[in-house]
């Protein structure tokens, strides 16, 4: 009986053995999470996604990718409380610009160029307008996913009956506005409710009226001044446009989807829209549109060959405990075959190239991300290339000068206290 019990212990003691070693196998078999975070949180959008999601996970089976998404401001404010905590995503979307370069300085960010050394078709397949604006001194800390130009989209026929032409130069724009204005047509249909609109407009114009170098080093949280009067005859321009009538009333009160409806409906002449905007615009406008940048202004400092416009994209967090996976599904996401079901779906600018091409893109977004590769420059987005605490007091302060309550000199005194305070905090650090 003793020797019965004693084996019946022994197994039972084997048993409870096995059983743990199984869930220890089980365990270090249990697939990879990452975190993944973007921004179109819009059900065709997410959709999307979700499918490459799925595409990767059955090239991976030991991976799966957790999707959330939240829209332009939300997202902002979701990176700020999470990258400082144990939540942070693995993978997560960021504008380029100094949106990007404020977690590069914090070390928030995983350094890319290792795995672009090791796999070099992968950066060589992005366009330098596309990739670089992610890059600080020689590093690549995040991959992009769209470009976009910022262009005056017209009515064909409203050009037409005026006897109107693509202006090359702010002296036609002008021109061509009063024309318009004089025909009884609102030339520019503008919604200012959410300030980047307008924040775009300045993006442009400070390019146009400030020297490159001045700009740069402005843009830089350590140095910027701004004190250049380029600053202010850029506001002044973009103020002209408000007080002339050339802009319908009350933008600051109109969305900008409203001020596309205006434009859809023959209510104004232009808009000025994102590339990304061009196939929704084909689908109202059906052929009767067509597109310019922003011209050049005789006599201003800046480059002519720039266009406004930015790429966005995704970085990996420093502090993922996966990174080799993150990195593979980032190389996933931005291959070229999912780039193409990224364009053909959603019409989308990809900047990897040749994703968008005659067969999968109407021929106005190929027209439209030539004149991005063209470009010598690209004039990134204000309130995503400058310091945050500065955006929030530049932004508003478009919305009254185009109100009345303050002049051009007043809104650039306001920056120049929110650069200085700006350089206080970098100098401490």
């Amino acid at each position: 009986m003793k020797q019965f019990r004693s084996r019946f212990a022994l197994y039972a003691f084997l048993f409870v053995l096995s059983a743990f070693a199984l869930c220890g196998a089980a365990e270090a078999g249990d697939p990879v999470t990452l975190k993944f975070l973007h921004k179109w949180p819009k059900v065709e959008y997410n959709d999307f996604f979700v499918q490459v999601a799925r595409d990767f996970e059955k090239e991976h089976p030991d991976v799966r990718i957790q999707i959330e998404a939240a829209g332009d401001e939300p997202i902002k404010d979701k990176l700020r409380i999470q990258m400082g905590t144990d939540q942070q995503p693995d993978i997560f979307f960021s504008w380029s610009g100094e949106f990007a370069r404020n977690f590069i300085r914090s070390g928030a960010v995983l350094d890319l160029t290792p795995y672009f050394e090791k796999e070099p078709s992968w950066r060589d397949g992005f366009m330098k307008a596309g990739l670089e604006p992610f890059a600080t001194q020689g590093r690549y800390y995040g991959v992009p996913y769209r470009i976009n130009g910022k262009f005056f989209v017209y009515n064909k026929k409203m050009f037409d009956d005026n006897g109107l032409k693509e202006p090359k130069t702010w002296a036609e724009f002008t021109a061509g506005l009063e024309k318009l204005k004089q025909a009884g047509v609102t030339p520019i249909g503008f919604g200012n409710i959410y300030p980047w609109a307008s924040c775009h407009y300045i993006t442009g114009l400070n390019q146009k009226c400030v020297p490159q170098e001045v700009r740069e080093k402005d843009y830089a949280a350590a140095s910027g001044e701004f004190t250049d009067p380029g600053y202010v005859k850029a506001l002044e321009y973009f103020r002209e446009l408000n007080d002339k009538g050339y802009f319908n009333m009350g933008a600051n009160s109109t969305e900008h989807n409203m001020a596309l409806e205006m434009f859809y409906g023959g209510q104004v002449a232009m808009v000025y829209v994102e590339l990304e905007e061009f196939r929704d615009i084909e689908e109202k406008m059906a052929g009767n549109w067509g597109f310019f940048a922003m011209p050049s202004i005789e006599g201003t400092p800046g480059n002519p060959k720039f266009l406004t416009g930015a790429p966005d994209g995704f970085m990996v967090s420093a502090g993922t405990k996966h990174p080799d996976q993150a990195v593979a599904f980032l190389s996933f996401l931005t291959n070229k075959e999912n780039s193409d079901k990224m364009v053909r779906a959603m019409g989308w600018p990809s900047p990897v190239i040749g994703a968008v091409n005659k067969e999968n893109s109407m021929e106005m977004l190929v027209k439209g991300l030539e004149a991005v590769t063209e470009a010598e420059g690209m004039a990134l987005w204000l309130d995503t290339d400058i310091d945050i605490k500065i955006s929030d007091v530049y932004l508003p302060d478009l919305q009254e000068l185009l109100n009345g309550d303050k002049s051009a000199e007043e809104v650039m005194k306001d920056v120049q206290a929110a650069a200085a305070a700006v350089r206080s905090e970098a100098a401490k650090q």
